[in-house]
C-alpha cells in the first residue's frame, strides 16, 4: 500500500508541473510582449528563424527562439508572410502571428493632384518612399489625379498603371452618360478640353461654365485662346500652369496654342481631375462666349457674352487688385 502512496503522490507532482508548464507557456504565447511602444517593422521574405531575428532587433520579441517555437506548433494557422506591417505595444506572441499571418500591411499614399503633365507626375511617383523600379512619363492626360494606397515594395510601375486604369475607367463611364450635343468627337477630345479647364480655375463650381464657354467657342468656329495652352506650347510640355505669358507667346507657331491654331490642341495639356472631366461632359447652360478668371482663381470667374463686356469686365477686375 506504501508504494502505491507514493505513486499517487508522483503523479500529483507531475500534473502540478504540467499544469504550471501549461499556464507558463499560455503566459508566454498570450502574456504582453516586450515592445515598449507602436513600432512598424519590414518583415523580408524568409524563415521563421529569419522574422523571429528581424522582430527582436526592432524590440519587438525578447526570445526569438520562443516566436520561433510558437510558429512551428502553430503552423497550421497559415505561414508568416513578408512586408511591412505595425505592431503594437507590448503585442503578445499571438497577437504578433496573427498579424504575420492575416494582418494588413502599412499602406502609405501617393497623391497626385490635378493639372499635371505627364513629366511632373512621373517626378512624383518616382519620388515614392518604400516602392520599387523605375518608370517613364506617362502620356498626358491619361492619369486621373486622387490618392492612391501603396505598400512596402509595390513597384511604381504598378502605382502608374493603377492610376492609367482609373482615368479609363471614369472615362469610359463619363462619356457613356454624356450630355447631348456636345462638340466633342471622342473621348479623347473630352480630356483634351477637360485639361484646358482644370487649368482655368481651381474652382470646381466654375468648371461647367468654363466648359460651356470653350464649346460655345467651338461650335461657333473661334479660337479657344487658352493660356494654359500657351504656357504648354512656351514650356515644351513640361507644364500648363504657374507662369506669365507675354504678348510674343500668343503669337508662338505651336499645334498647342489655341491662340494661333483653330479649335482643340492635339493632346491633352495635363491631367484633369474627375470634376474637370465631368464639366466638359455637363457643361452649364450658357450662351457665353468669354469669361476671366479674378483673383487667381480664388473668387469665381465672372463672363460675358460679347467681347465688349468682356473688356469692360477686365477693367473692372482691374480696377479691385
Amino acid at each position: 500500500m506504501r508504494w502505491r502512496g507514493r505513486i499517487f503522490l508522483v503523479l500529483l507532482a507531475l500534473l502540478a508541473l504540467a499544469r504550471a508548464g501549461r499556464l507558463a507557456v499560455e503566459q508566454t504565447y498570450d502574456g504582453p510582449g516586450a515592445g515598449k511602444t507602436n513600432v512598424t517593422v519590414v518583415i523580408p521574405p524568409g524563415s521563421s528563424t529569419g522574422v523571429a531575428g528581424t522582430l527582436a532587433t526592432a524590440g519587438v520579441i525578447q526570445f526569438p527562439l520562443a516566436l520561433r517555437a510558437a510558429a512551428w506548433f502553430t503552423r497550421k494557422d497559415g505561414p508568416l508572410r513578408a512586408g511591412e506591417y505595425l505592431f503594437p505595444a507590448h503585442a503578445s506572441l499571438h497577437q504578433i502571428l496573427n498579424i504575420l499571418r492575416h494582418g494588413t500591411e502599412v499602406q502609405h499614399q501617393a497623391t497626385i493632384p490635378e493639372g499635371l503633365t505627364g513629366q511632373q507626375i512621373a517626378t512624383i511617383i518616382k519620388a515614392l518612399p518604400v516602392a520599387t523600379g523605375s518608370i517613364h512619363p506617362p502620356a498626358n492626360g491619361s492619369v486621373l489625379p486622387q490618392t492612391y494606397d501603396y505598400v512596402w515594395g509595390a513597384s511604381r510601375a504598378a502605382i502608374l498603371a493603377r492610376a492609367q486604369a482609373a482615368m479609363q475607367a471614369l472615362l469610359a463611364k463619363d462619356w457613356a452618360g454624356r450630355a447631348d450635343g456636345l462638340p466633342l468627337a471622342s473621348p479623347r477630345q473630352a480630356v483634351i478640353l477637360a485639361s484646358i479647364v482644370q487649368q482655368e480655375t481651381p474652382l470646381n463650381g466654375d468648371m461647367p461654365l468654363i466648359a460651356a464657354v470653350y464649346e460655345n467657342r467651338l461650335e461657333a468656329g473661334m479660337k479657344l485662346q487658352a493660356d494654359p495652352t500657351v504656357i504648354f506650347a512656351v514650356s515644351g510640355g513640361r507644364q500648363s500652369g504657374g507662369m506669365s505669358i507675354t504678348r510674343a507667346d500668343l503669337a508662338l507657331d505651336s499645334p498647342y496654342n489655341t491662340y494661333v491654331v483653330n479649335g482643340l490642341p492635339p493632346g491633352p495639356i495635363c491631367s484633369p481631375g474627375a470634376a474637370a472631366l465631368a464639366a466638359v461632359l455637363h457643361p452649364a447652360q450658357t450662351d457665353a462666349l468669354y469669361f476671366v478668371a479674378a483673383d487667381n482663381g480664388t473668387h469665381q470667374s465672372v463672363f460675358a457674352h460679347s467681347f465688349k463686356e468682356q473688356l469692360k469686365n477686365i477693367q473692372h477686375l482691374r480696377g479691385q487688385q
